[in-house]
């Protein structure tokens, strides 16, 4: 029986940055379709409903992946006649080449492979850094690192998608992904996921800790914590 009191400290199978394109493509294929299902680009849309934008900004997403999150959010700034650039950086080459390749017409989406806890960015150096089910893959000490970073590189606001740690949305991916998923990564990583995401009051301790003081969090479908941080 899963224990949903604390967070879990298991890694998960995507944690490991070596991993090849054959093994991590189709997962990026995956986790893009279980986004549009499980709603995970409206905390992205209803984040930037709060923030103001201008032609120009640019829009760093943080642990990108296969870049499915911005690809989403371009599409949907279009529609409102922005002109903006975005950024995807992950720490993984395999994911960056996916990245690369499937988005390769989009002219004002680059991306770059970094280690974010080690990269040496520049203050404001992003307009808005976003992060998609990312900073769950890290403790409790390196979250606050990670949010600290993020902070100082991002000169309007940081906004964080991530899991809600709880026995139905455990329970829910599990028979979904045993269901519809071809791959035992994703099978694996999904159930993890959940298990060290977050609660509300986990989430404000961590931010208090990282000496955040604005900011707001909410509660959104499926089992996702919307949390902006405001500069």
């Amino acid at each position: 029986m899963p224990d949903f009191r604390r967070r879990s400290k298991q890694k998960e199978i995507m944690d490991n940055f070596a991993l090849a394109s054959q093994e991590i493509d189709p997962v990026l294929q995956e986790l893009e379709i279980i986004n549009k299902l499980l709603g995970g680009f409206s905390v992205f849309y209803n984040a930037f409903n709060m923030i103001k934008l201008h032609n120009g900004d640019c829009i760093c997403d943080w642990g990108c992946g296969g870049g499915d999150s911005l690809k989403a959010l371009n599409v949907y700034f279009s529609t409102k006649t922005l002109q903006l650039s975005f950024m995807g950086i992950d720490a993984t080459p395999a994911a960056i080449t996916f990245a690369k390749r499937t988005h390769q017409r989009i002219t004002n989406l680059h991306f770059r492979q970094a280690n974010v806890l080690t990269e040496e960015f520049k203050p404001d150096e992003f307009d808005v850094i976003i992060s998609s089910l990312f900073t769950h893959h890290f403790d409790d000490d390196e979250w606050i690192n990670l949010i600290k970073r993020m902070v100082f590189s991002a000169k309007k606001a940081v906004v964080i998608n991530d899991l809600h740690r709880h026995w139905l949305a455990y329970y829910s991916i599990a028979l979904l992904t045993q269901l519809f998923s071809k791959s035992l990564m994703v099978q694996h990583d999904s159930k993890i996921s959940v298990l060290r995401g977050f609660k509300k009051k986990e989430l404000i301790a961590l931010l208090q800790k990282a000496g955040i003081k604005s900011y707001r969090i909410k509660w959104m479908w499926a089992f996702r914590w919307q949390v902006i941080i405001y500069k």
